[in-house]
């Protein structure tokens, strides 16, 4: 037998395949990286996605934490993982976009490295101000900033976390020198802010909500597009001077790249399923979070995402280089 004949032969085995292992998919345990330590939003989103994927495949689907490097250790882990659809990242904006912007060549995994599944939640931030300031809106801020520049003090969970980088767009919108003071996560900022050590703050609303919701804190702007649900007086930042101003932090699902496209896809519609979820969709608007928003119906695909993840890592990218934020 030539050599044509049996490549000729042996085309519709290798067409038929990837429709095969998709169909067996999965065999194994899928495991979710959480590339952030338990309790916080990213574990709860990663956990409760976890277990309504488990319930919808029939099959085991464990959470696996792995934090360090603002994120980089479990999104590097993944990256390298066999692309099989068995290892999936629960990703951040920090994971998927800020962090290529802040680690620059340090990066230790590229974009395209992990393939777009889904975006499953967003989160907006808020900009707070402690009880003990005249600070009650962004016009507030601004004044009282331009009047003491450099005196006024802003906290945030760490260095390059998106509430970072939002009030750093906050400050080259409004050209305000503040100071920022960066804290090992959101508790000992908003600690700090109750005990009205630090005169502003900002966080993600589902971490700061219970300090605003028993008046320990005031809130005085949200960074979506549109006021939150979770504290619909509160204005957004947009409102108060600066239109278009809009920044969410944002969960989503990630795969090693070379993970065969007809289980990105499989993975992608049983995510947007979930997202969509009334169960789910409850769960996250108890903590001020939204639907993807990717869709007509308010879902996501992998296309989609896709696309989302590249304008976010432009977006930031910009942030970054004009504020000069750097992890030394």
């Amino acid at each position: 037998m030539t050599l044509d004949r049996r490549a000729l032969l042996a085309t519709p085995l290798l067409g038929l395949a990837r429709p095969a292992f998709a169909q067996a998919y999965p065999t194994r345990p899928i495991r979710i990286v959480i590339p952030f330590t338990p309790a916080g939003t990213t574990d709860l989103v990663g956990r409760l996605t976890a277990e309504m994927l488990g319930r919808r495949l029939n099959h085991q689907v464990v959470v696996d934490n792995r934090p360090g490097a603002s994120g980089n250790v479990g999104a590097e882990f993944v990256a390298r993982s066999e692309p099989d659809g068995h290892t999936l990242l629960l990703t951040t904006i920090g994971t998927g976009a800020i962090n290529f912007a802040v680690f620059r060549d340090r990066m230790p995994y590229k974009p395209e490295d992990l393939a777009a599944v889904a975006l499953m939640t967003r989160v907006a931030n808020v900009l707070m101000a402690a009880n003990n300031t005249s600070i009650r809106s962004v016009a507030d801020l601004v004044r009282e900033a331009r009047a003491r520049p450099g005196a006024i003090n802003y906290g945030t969970a760490g260095i390059a976390t998106s509430p970072h980088v939002v009030v750093e767009q906050l400050r080259l919108a409004t050209g305000i020198d503040i100071t920022h003071v960066p804290y090992r996560g959101s508790g000992p900022m908003l600690t700090e802010m109750v005990a009205q050590r630090i005169e502003t703050g900002m966080d993600n609303i589902p971490s700061a909500l219970p300090f605003i919701r028993d008046g320990q804190i005031r809130a005085i702007g949200v960074t979506s597009a549109a006021r939150n649900a979770s504290m619909p007086d509160v204005p957004t930042i947009a409102e108060q001077g600066l239109p278009g101003f809009e920044a969410t932090a944002w969960f989503g699902v990630l795969a090693p790249a070379a993970t065969p496209a007809a289980v990105v896809q499989r993975l992608g519609a049983e995510m947007n399923a979930i997202a969509l979820d009334p169960a789910f969709r409850e769960r996250m608007a108890a903590l001020g979070a939204d639907v993807p928003g990717l869709t007509p119906d308010g879902g996501t695909t992998p296309a989609a995402f896709a696309a989302f993840l590249r304008a976010e890592i432009a977006k930031w990218s910009d942030v970054v280089t004009r504020a000069n934020i750097r992890v030394e």
